[in-house]
């Protein structure tokens, strides 16, 4: 008699995986962000860091490169997408296949190649440290915001754009009135997979400058330093700011889907 197991028990080995590498180690970040150096509960971390300027500086510089390489990334992708998804099938998916690709290879590798791309052209990266950082962001996560407004884009109606176009509506008001509304969804997934992670992503900083001037840099000198509160206390604060802005986006979506969906009715 063959054994059938229930959807709990399957369950089991990811929620050990769950409790082991998300919660117990988020745990022990909240103890250390609540404590000091002595272990006793208190606040004074969180104080330090509002009122230091070197702190809320990064903060700040770390929120415009990911709203730049967001924006960028967008207006890029999007008539990117735009064009594969209303592109004959097999081109389209080799088109794609092109956009894809460079995520096969090792994010280390393909910095160091533009790295030396870069030095080529600039010589000195000091020079141009934040066009740089921007340019290897955009090219780290551009494919990240292509591949959802792709997909949103591939399912939209064209019956929807044919009945505008019939009532004598202008390509641009078809675009602002018809296709930019149904892609939100779309956007604002690929808005949250590209700033979240490019306001925390240090690595392209530590390869080219060897630079700490960034939220996950910030984290990683404090902890390599053996100061786990204050490291622990930024990522709380990140934490928090990342759970608004997901919670936002979210609430977006599902309210926008709901308004397209009565509207259909």
């Amino acid at each position: 008699m063959k054994y059938r197991f229930s959807r709990k028990q399957l369950a089991i080995p990811y929620a050990i995986f769950l409790f082991l590498f998300v919660i117990l180690p988020l745990l022990v970040v909240i103890y250390y962000a609540f404590t000091n150096s002595e272990g006793k509960l208190s606040f004074t971390n969180y104080v330090g860091f509002f009122r230091s300027g070197e702190m809320l500086g990064t903060l700040l510089y770390s929120t415009v490169i990911a709203v730049l390489t967001t924006v960028i990334c967008l207006l890029i992708a999007y008539p990117t997408a735009f064009i594969l998804a209303k592109a004959k099938m097999r081109s389209s998916e080799a088109l794609l296949l092109l956009f894809v690709l460079p995520m096969w290879i090792n994010f280390t590798l393909r910095i160091t190649a533009l790295k030396e791309i870069l030095t080529l052209f600039e010589g000195n990266l000091a020079k141009y440290q934040f066009f740089n950082t921007i340019l290897c962001m955009v090219y780290d996560f551009l494919p990240f915001m292509i591949l959802p407004l792709y997909n949103t884009l591939t399912k939209l109606d064209d019956s929807y754009i044919e009945a505008a176009e019939d009532l004598g509506a202008k390509k641009s008001h078809v675009f602002l009135k018809v296709i930019l509304p149904l892609s939100v969804p779309g956007i604002v997934s690929g808005v949250t997979m590209v700033f979240l992670p490019s306001m925390t992503n240090y690595v392209v900083l530590d390869m080219i400058y060897n630079s700490t001037y960034i939220m996950g840099s910030l984290i990683g000198s404090y902890f390599s330093a053996y100061d786990w509160n204050n490291g622990s206390v930024i990522s709380i604060i990140l934490l928090i700011i990342i759970c608004v802005i997901t919670a936002i986006s979210n609430r977006y979506t599902e309210k926008d889907t709901d308004e397209r969906g009565n509207n259909l009715k």
